[in-house]
């Protein structure tokens, strides 16, 4: 595990937590060291991503990952807004984590991350509603040709909900399903998912073509024009 962390303060005793719960973490105090870290020929099961670095900002860091790689990240920072948990999420990020925090539930969601990411590709399946049609195999979705580059957590959630047309999901059912059973998040994480993804399809929140909302309960995903159940 690759911890990228400038400030020993924070860096030091939250390696040695992590040794405690089992895991072998390396430090990597700016973004130059995390870059040369991660392209070793074995490079970590899963980065604690800090955002403020001597060198760098850890956004542009999370950025790379995602161009070439799936390899989990967990945004580990003091930048606590709306806006900057939203960012973290759309660049990529499997879960955000705001300081100060509790090393042993960091540790917990760590080994959460690790167990959804652990599970096999599903077999090579495609599902389509519409001109939407999405690769299981690939991890490939073209919307009427045109691919749509989504994140681990979009396409999952995208996924879920394209495996059962024209049906509700309960936001539960996706929490569960995406999220792992012991997410220790609020629910708040699958809205903004879920709007991320509008606005990958193109999707009007007022007026779905694809995405549609259903108060209380979940979300549907359908063809345009045809009613859901």
């Amino acid at each position: 595990m690759l911890v990228v962390e400038d400030e020993a303060g924070i860096a030091d005793p939250f390696a040695a937590a992590l040794e405690r719960e089992g895991f072998a973490p390396r430090v990597a105090r700016t973004a130059a060291a995390a870059r040369a870290a991660l392209a070793e020929p074995a490079p970590p099961d899963l980065v604690v991503l800090d955002l403020s670095l001597p060198d760098g900002d850890g956004r542009e860091l999370c950025r790379e990952v995602r161009r070439t790689s799936e390899l989990p990240i967990l945004i580990l920072t003091a930048r606590g807004t709306e806006a900057d948990r939203i960012l973290g999420l759309e660049l990529g990020a499997d879960d955000y984590v705001v300081k100060p925090f509790s090393a042993a539930e960091v540790a917990a969601r760590i080994r959460a991350i690790l167990r959804r990411t652990a599970r096999p590709d599903p077999p090579a399946e495609h599902f389509a509603v519409g001109d939407l049609v999405v690769d299981l195999g690939a991890r490939r979705v073209t919307l009427a040709g045109a691919e749509i580059h989504l994140s681990r957590k979009e396409f999952e959630l995208l996924a879920r909900l394209i495996a059962e047309p024209g049906r509700v999901v309960t936001r539960e059912d996706l929490m569960t399903d995406v999220w792992d059973t012991n997410w220790f998040g609020s629910t708040r994480t699958l809205d903004v998912h879920v709007g991320l993804l509008r606005r990958k399809l193109g999707d009007d929140p007022a007026a779905p073509r694809y995405l549609h909302t259903v108060r209380g309960v979940g979300f549907r995903l359908s063809a345009p024009g045809e009613s859901g159940t």
